[in-house]
């Protein structure tokens, strides 16, 4: 039996076992010490609401740099931005670990979000045009799966640094995101990625990048663009603001349902995050986007009609199904768009949509729940983004190349 890491990578260049590493060695460092901050944010003395002004910082800082990192991937190349993002998130960790005033914490941390877009735009940027259309869907799980279980690795470890002194998670994932910057600049190659491929991609085509406003004129950009706005708004927005609250003022249930709710949705993401990818490639892009759309829907419509503990478990395990199937089939349509090209704008102002929807989507959520005094209507809000979203995925034209691309051998084309 072969192992376990050349079973799920076989076929697929290098630079996506990489990359994936990276993802884990982020999410795990992340997992350890978003806990911590709103803690270590209010030691300073600051309101709840100043605390909290620390994580939409940082999204928000995520959200202002994805453009500006895709021309800085088209410019000096992915493995470069890649490595400068990592550093920086790393470094300006380790300082607020050291922050003796908020303000320095604050302004610190709206650093790290700048080097956090530099990583994800560079990183999904190079995954994406590192394998060909019949292997996409595959390798954008793979590298979510690294997020995923980094992040459910974290909290456990966390507890642990945590028991130590509150600015020691600052340390360790400043830690784990230097070993994420060795395996960058180790493992992959100098330059922008695999520069043949496919033969039929000309020589324009590897060199030249794609205009955004390109890719602004493709429906399916659009369409790509509307899931992951949806899915920021919904599966992690409005799941993580708005959900334990309605655990505890409607479920009349503690923290630890909560928590349990939110592991019943991870693990279903974990489950399928392969099997989605698998699909995407076999079947083309638009069945697991319709399926995961269809879910979200079917998810949110489920906590307005029942308020019981047995359907909020439900929900959350569908709410993991359906990211599992709307990580990896939207990530594909752009990386078909995209090709063997240099992405980088292209992939950034993808990426803001779903740092946008994360913004947004706990306020919307938020401000629905104090006018109106319950839940149905955040929900219901939630449920009619989902629908017309849902409306656009049915419409779009498939976008997987029909080519039969899988004996690739992307081991002769590693430099």
């Amino acid at each position: 039996m072969k192992p376990i890491a050349n079973r799920y990578f076989a076929d697929l260049p290098k630079e996506v076992a990489v990359v994936a590493t990276v993802a884990f060695c982020v999410a795990l460092g992340f997992g350890i010490v978003a806990p911590v901050v709103p803690l270590f944010a209010q030691s300073f003395g600051v309101s709840a609401f100043a605390a909290s002004s620390v994580i939409s910082l940082f999204a928000l800082m995520r959200f202002v740099s994805a453009t500006p990192s895709g021309w800085l991937v088209n410019k000096f190349g992915e493995r470069w931005v890649l490595s400068t993002g990592l550093t920086i998130v790393a470094v300006s960790s380790a300082l607020a670990g050291c922050a003796q005033t908020f303000t320095q914490l604050i302004v610190l941390r709206g650093l790290g979000g700048t080097g956090s877009a530099m990583f994800t735009v560079s990183a999904m940027s190079l995954l994406l045009r590192s394998v060909d259309s019949q292997h996409r869907g595959r390798a954008t799980s793979l590298y979510q799966s690294g997020f995923l279980f980094g992040g459910l690795a974290g909290p456990a470890v966390g507890g642990l640094v945590v028991g130590f002194s509150i600015r020691a998670p600052f340390f360790v994932y400043a830690f784990t995101l230097m070993l994420a910057v060795i395996a960058t600049i180790v493992g992959l190659p100098k330059g922008l990625g695999h520069p043949t491929i496919d033969p039929e991609v000309t020589a324009a085509e590897k060199t030249s990048p794609m205009a955004l406003k390109s890719a602004l004129k493709i429906r399916n950009y659009w369409t790509a663009m509307s899931v992951n706005l949806t899915t920021g708004m919904t599966a992690f927005g409005l799941r993580s603001s708005l959900l334990p609250i309605f655990v505890i003022e409607e479920l009349h249930r503690d923290a630890q349902t909560s928590s349990l709710g939110f592991l019943t949705s991870s693990l279903a993401q974990a489950l399928f995050l392969m099997p989605a990818g698998r699909m995407a490639d076999a079947k083309g892009r638009k069945p697991p986007i319709i399926f995961g759309t269809a879910l979200l829907c079917v998810s949110l419509g489920a906590l307005i009609v029942d308020h019981s503990l047995l359907v909020f478990l439900l929900s959350m395990a569908m709410m993991g199904l359906s990211s599992a199937f709307l990580g990896a089939a939207p990530a594909a349509i752009v990386g078909d768009i995209v090709g063997n090209r240099k992405g980088g704008q292209v992939v950034g102002v993808y990426q803001m949509t779903s740092d946008l929807g994360i913004v947004v989507g706990p306020l919307l959520a938020g401000y629905l729940r104090d006018v109106t005094g319950g839940f149905t209507w955040p929900f219901l809000a939630g449920l009619i983004i989902s629908l017309i979203t849902l409306a656009m995925t049915t419409t779009i034209t498939e976008s997987r190349s029909q080519k039969t691309n899988l004996d690739t051998d992307y081991s002769t084309t590693s430099n």
